[in-house]
């Protein structure tokens, strides 16, 4: 009776270990059957995962049983086909035809799950890749009609809140858009192969043409009817200015050195940027070409002509560009900050020189810091001094991360291998810590808790006490390289083609301003209140994913190998404990984590997908 009394007390102790021990969940809270082999799947901003498969496209929404959306009539769909419009809940998708003629447009909301634009419904032939226009929430299409209108060359404008067709016009002759067309003051402004053309919105008229083409894209003046026209010229941009009435003011326009990239329209002018590529060629060739860099010019919004005598020398690509009360202010990745007045006069006592790669520049109480790979400093704006006795240096950085601890008055920079920390008043610097992560790793995140200071990687977590020193490090080793890491490489390069694909129409965008440092939460809120300003039902469901707190902003997911398998772990960001285990049977398994929705997609077959809900 004795002996059976311990045998029971053992099995209780064993039970009640194992209950205090990270939960584990293996059963999926929802599972999706795709009916067709599963390319990839790729978490859009708007929390939805597209999903392509042998038939088409699909779409998961968080916390939703079914899919939100599977269209099957695509068949398999290429990753180069697919556009994820960034920051809306639009993905465009272009099929080419015969000779490579785009003959299927379309353009999905993954919220609602609708698709609000297809070229065969909407009574095109064919149509190149339509055109968003933001907030306006309209987009532009341009191709050929079907022979039943006598496969006209046209161009439709559609709303992005219901899918319903606002205006078609018909072009004459073969024309056809060669850049981003743009709507001004109730006109369609179109660049064509035969000109630029304006479209009256209300009559459909044609209001006016300008014989000028091979126009990237086009920025409206602050009058908002006026418009300025970036025009390609080889290497070189031209950029023309276009009255209201269509008359072209600056005459045969102003020619720049290299391709816009930056173009900002301020009260006293126009700043722009333009890049000279290196032209590739040796020796005497290459001395004769022009310097591989950033030009910086200010030109009269009334006659285009250059407002400075001497522009400000760039030596290099400008990484940083920000429209001040006073002037313009910019930072080159080469190194090197300055500061130049609306009338191009230098605003520092001299530029400044700072390490490579900028990766920040910010506003402060103080002034503004900047941190690079090998220095940081808070200087004053208006003299680009030190506030400090001298600027803080340290050993080139692996990985530079950095916080503001208000609550200490300090800056704290990880350099990858040590912790730095500067005195806010003073200057002082120290070295507050020095780390080495598992597996060759550097710290990528970090953040102020309040139970220390945590640093955090693919596969390790640090805590550090506000003194530096440490209270716990875990690493949690990776099983291997698996078919994610393809995966997830796949997803950064089409987001960045997407960003990239639309770079040369960002100009104008009103993005040039200097923000505050460590100003993550008020930059969440901006992006929701842009999202909610657009007033559609998908916009205002990413305004509310957007203001919501991160599902997995007191944990951090690792996938990392355990006696049992391959598993996906939920770590306690303040002590660095398993809370929970998802084991999944794959030795490479493919997944992909929802850090808002707090959501684990995982590919649990060629064509099922299960989820996990991280937040229980």
């Amino acid at each position: 009776m004795k002996k059976l009394k311990q045998i029971s007390f053992l099995l209780v102790c064993i039970l009640m270990v194992s209950v205090t021990q990270a939960q584990k969940a293996e059963t999926p809270n929802f599972t999706y059957n795709l009916g067709g082999k599963i390319d990839q799947m790729t978490l859009t901003t708007s929390g939805v995962m597209l999903i392509t498969h042998g038939k088409g496209l699909a779409g998961i929404k968080p916390g939703q049983d079914g899919l939100v959306f599977n269209f099957d009539d695509y068949g398999k769909v290429k990753q180069e086909e697919i556009f994820i419009v960034p920051n809306t809940p639009y993905v465009m998708v272009g099929q080419a035809g015969f000779g490579g003629i785009a003959a299927k447009q379309s353009v999905i909301d993954v919220v609602s799950g609708k698709r609000l634009f297809d070229t065969k419904a909407n009574g095109w032939k064919a149509a190149g890749r339509p055109t968003l226009i933001m907030p306006e929430n309209k987009l532009i299409v341009s191709g050929q009609r079907t022979a039943k209108e006598k496969y006209t060359q046209a161009v439709g404008i559609y709303d992005m809140g219901t899918g319903n067709e606002i205006k078609l016009f018909k072009l004459k002759g073969s024309n056809s858009l060669t850049g981003r067309p743009s709507i001004i003051d109730g006109g369609v402004i179109l660049p064509t192969y035969k000109g630029i053309y304006r479209i009256d919105m209300n009559t459909g008229a044609e209001n006016w043409v300008v014989d000028l083409k091979n126009v990237a894209y086009i920025i409206p003046d602050n009058d908002g009817k006026s418009m300025y026209a970036v025009q390609g010229k080889g290497k070189n941009h031209m950029i023309h200015k276009i009255s209201a009435s269509g008359s072209q003011m600056w005459g045969e326009g102003k020619k720049l050195k290299g391709v816009v990239s930056n173009f900002e329209v301020t009260p006293k002018g126009l700043a722009i940027v333009s890049d000279v590529a290196d032209s590739g060629k040796k020796g005497l060739g290459k001395l004769a070409s022009a310097k591989a860099q950033s030009n910086i010019s200010f030109l009269s919004s009334s006659t285009g002509e250059d407002l400075w005598e001497k522009a400000p020398k760039t030596k290099g690509y400008v990484q940083h560009f920000y429209i001040m009360d006073d002037g313009i202010l910019f930072g080159l990745g080469e190194g090197g900050i300055n500061k130049i007045s609306f009338d191009g006069k230098p605003l520092f006592n001299k530029p400044l020189k700072t390490g490579e790669n900028i990766h920040t520049m910010a506003l402060t109480k103080q002034g503004m810091i900047y941190i690079t790979d090998s220095d940081a400093n808070i200087i004053n704006l208006n003299t680009g001094e030190s506030i400090w006795s001298k600027p803080i240096k340290y050993k080139r950085a692996k990985a530079v991360t950095s916080v503001y601890d208000q609550n200490r008055g300090r800056y704290l920079i990880s350099t990858g291998e040590e912790m730095i920390a500067i005195n806010e008043e003073s200057g002082d610097i120290s070295t507050l810590a020095t780390y080495d992560f598992e597996a060759k790793e550097n710290p990528k995140s970090f953040e102020i808790r309040d139970e220390g200071l945590l640093l955090s990687s693919d596969q390790n977590v640090m805590m550090l006490d506000f003194d530096g020193s440490e209270k716990f490090h875990e690493y949690y080793r990776a099983p291997g390289k698996s078919a994610f890491a393809i995966v997830a490489l796949s997803a950064v390069a089409l987001a960045s083609t997407a960003a990239m694909a639309d770079a040369s129409f960002q100009a104008g965008a009103n993005k040039n301003y200097l923000g505050q440092y460590n100003q993550y939460g008020a930059q969440k809120q901006r992006e929701a209140d842009a999202y909610a300003a657009i007033a559609t039902a998908s916009f205002n469901e990413m305004a509310k994913r957007f203001r919501a707190t991160s599902a997995t902003e007191n944990a951090q997911f690792t996938l990392t190998k355990l006696d049992e398998g391959v598993s996906l772990v939920k770590i306690n960001k303040d002590s660095g404990k398993v809370e929970k285990e998802i084991l999944l049977k794959d030795k490479k398994p493919i997944y992909e984590v929802d850090d808002f929705g707090g959501y684990l997609y995982y590919l649990a077959s060629n064509n099922s997908i299960y989820a996990y809900d991280l937040k229980k």
